[in-house]
């Protein structure tokens, strides 16, 4: 039987990882594509010689040519550039949305039955432009921060209450930006929702430290943005993709009517299966829930009409 296919593109610190973990996973053969001459071929073959220390078969191939990517089953779109101290994602929006327009064409061109995971800044917008680039209905064009805000929510309430974060569960809703909805009424711990277990203004303290959760990162770093648990973070989606495993995550979702909102990629917990998108899973609001969600989207609307033309 065939191994499955990913292509990523961007050789970046968020590709090489995300590539990694696909690998070592044994899920997929991985195509790593850059712009730049020799960088995915030579991580690809530096990843390719840790084959057989950490046991897996998995090919990772690195190429400057699309044509090597053909027939794949994901395309992972993590090239762009990131953030500096002081960015905010959305000040990336001109230079990354002629690159993610760019690539998304060129693969989409080779594997038109491909499901497409957008991780290039500012996501909810980098999701538009992969879209229309791709013509790929809905189901196959999702974005991947969802994950990665409730992994940082996730990791911030189990080492505010002691406990593993193997029993904690979050749920962030709305664009992947500082207007995001970490919803606590639906985060828990071993089932018990963390509103009852820590006071409010705790609670408050995680939504505002997940909401700033990159920018945390950015500061620290310096010279670059978070990878490793982005990294992670797609590699979740890629598995339930690829597994076929019904995962209930929150991704950027083209909504249609869901969540009393039309045209637009918002987070929001959906279904994720073999061809993608499988449904969006509709959760009621409070009406404080609804108003931070709103806003939410109404920032996101703002970027997407700032698109280039």
């Amino acid at each position: 039987m065939a191994r499955n296919k990913v292509t990523v593109i961007g050789a970046g610190n968020v590709g090489a990882t995300t590539a990694q973990r696909i690998a070592e996973a044994g899920l997929a053969d991985v195509v790593l594509v850059d712009i730049v001459d020799g960088l995915p071929q030579g991580k690809g073959l530096d990843l390719a010689e840790a084959a057989p220390v950490v046991g897996h078969d998995a090919a990772v191939v690195g190429t400057n040519d699309y044509a090597d990517t053909a027939g794949s089953d994901i395309i992972v779109v993590t090239s762009g550039i990131p953030r500096k101290p002081g960015m905010s994602r959305d000040d990336l929006i001109a230079t990354n949305a002629g690159i993610v327009g760019n690539v998304v064409k060129a693969a989409a061109a080779v594997s038109p039955d491909a499901v497409l995971i957008v991780v290039t800044n500012p996501l909810d917008v980098m999701c538009h432009v992969a879209k229309d680039a791709s013509g790929f209905p809905r189901e196959r064009v999702l974005g991947m921060a969802g994950v990665l805000d409730s992994a940082r929510f996730r990791t911030f309430i189990a080492r505010e209450l002691g406990v593993s974060v193997e029993d904690v569960h979050a749920f962030v809703l709305g664009g992947h930006g500082d207007t995001m909805v970490p919803l606590s009424r639906y985060s828990t711990v071993a089932g018990v929702p963390i509103t009852e277990l820590l006071p409010a203004d705790r609670v408050k303290a995680l939504e505002e430290r997940t909401a700033n959760g990159g920018a945390e990162i950015v500061a620290l770093l310096k010279t670059g943005s978070a990878f490793y648990a982005p990294a992670a973070s797609t590699f979740e989606m890629v598995d339930a993709i690829l597994r076929d495993r019904k995962r209930v995550l929150p991704c950027a979702t083209f909504l249609q009517g869901e969540f009393g909102v039309d045209g637009l990629f918002v987070g929001v917990p959906v279904v994720l299966g073999r061809k993608g998108l499988e449904r969006v899973f509709e959760i009621e609001l409070t009406s404080e829930e609804r108003a931070a969600f709103d806003k939410s989207v109404d920032a996101v609307r703002e970027l997407v009409a700032a698109l280039p033309a």
